[in-house]
């Protein structure tokens, strides 16, 4: 933060402005007061609140979140379904296979490609930024494609489970239509463990967005949080991490209070 031919009193001073010349266990009872009154610090790179960069950036990343997941659950969904349904068939070999590779690439790797084929050899897509909804289509895919193999993957084992279950055979008994079946006995039953799923990995989304954001030059907090690291702007590193993870247990609350919707059977006392 300093010239190289800066003064030793130059070096106390910074110190000073810092805080760094209080004895570590003051520093950090001060930091952790501020952070009680939703004060994050300031950025020693851009001389700004913490909370302020964060929040310019926050809606970027929660676009692309937003999309990756609605991409995710649009095909992961009727894809589990059938996945269920056919059982022992090509279709479901297929799915399956289709599950176990989009859960082995890792996300960055997904990225490159779809820039080398969709942006440099088709020409038909941006390579990155932010923008309209072409800007959008890639990163959501490459963000989204480990989502959607997990969902469809435990929603076929979930729904074929409870397919062969006593009371949808019960169902299939009273003579109620093989759609209907499915639909409001079996497949009810088989969200909770989808959605328990579904609510870790949003907060997977917020953290895989570091990647897919870099990939991309997508401008959100994971893009921040690098920046960040590469500054050595280790307050606002902190900052971020702590925001991401707050989402992260906020979701998650979320997720255990949409349980007793989804299940009339649990009940919060």
């Amino acid at each position: 933060m300093l010239p190289p031919d800066a003064s030793v009193q130059q070096e106390q001073d910074l110190r000073h402005a810092l805080g760094f010349d209080k004895p570590l266990l003051e520093q950090y009872g001060i930091y952790i007061l501020h952070l009680l009154q939703l004060d994050l610090g300031t950025s020693l790179r851009y001389g700004e609140p913490i909370y302020r960069l964060i929040l310019e950036r926050m809606p970027a990343t929660l676009q692309l979140a937003g999309a990756a997941l609605l991409f995710s659950l649009i095909i992961a969904i009727p894809a589990g379904i059938i996945a269920a349904l056919k059982r022992g068939t090509a279709i479901e070999k297929g799915v399956v296979s289709f599950v176990v590779i989009g859960q082995s690439v890792p996300v960055f790797w997904v990225g490159m490609l779809l820039v080398l084929l969709f942006a440099v050899k088709l020409k038909i897509l941006p390579t990155g930024g932010i923008g309209g909804l072409s800007h959008l289509i890639l990163p959501a895919i490459a963000l989204g494609i480990h989502l959607l193999a997990l969902v469809t993957r435990l929603l076929r084992a979930s729904l074929s489970d409870a397919l062969g279950s006593d009371y949808v055979r019960t169902a299939r008994a009273k003579g109620l239509l093989p759609g209907k079946v499915v639909a409001k006995h079996a497949l009810r039953n088989s969200l909770l463990p989808v959605v328990t799923i579904v609510g870790l990995e949003i907060g997977s989304l917020l953290g895989g967005s570091v990647v897919t954001e870099t990939v991309f030059a997508w401008p959100g907090v994971g893009q921040l949080l690098v920046q960040s690291i590469y500054n050595r702007d280790y307050p606002l590193v902190q900052g971020a991490i702590i925001i991401l993870a707050g989402i992260f247990v906020l979701v998650n609350l979320i997720v255990d209070i949409c349980y007793a919707a989804i299940d009339p059977r649990i009940q919060y006392k």
